[in-house]
């Protein structure tokens, strides 16, 4: 009998996720899976493997953002104001 082919665990790890809050939904839920021990060994080690690329992911996004706050703190961009227009008065 044929054995059913399944995407790799390898290409499995290699989509990231859309966003930081749907990085850390799917690395929660990986890790309550694994600590539940129902995964068989296989499944374990892709588990692993998929929560290295999201950690990393979810660091990458949370050094991004630092830089951002950096950047903001040290002047470098100003707030946007807007002055009411006379016309408008």
């Amino acid at each position: 009998m044929p054995r059913k082919q399944t995407e790799s665990p390898v290409a499995a790890t290699q989509d990231l996720p859309a966003s930081f809050e749907s990085a850390m939904a799917e690395l929660q839920q990986l890790v309550e899976q694994m600590e539940s021990g129902s995964l068989a060994l296989e499944a374990s080690v892709a588990a692993y493997q998929r929560g290295a690329v999201l950690i990393r992911y979810c660091s990458g996004q949370l050094e991004q953002t630092e830089q951002q706050v950096r950047v903001l703190e040290n002047g470098l961009l100003r707030p946007l104001t807007i002055s009411p227009r006379e016309d408008l008065e």
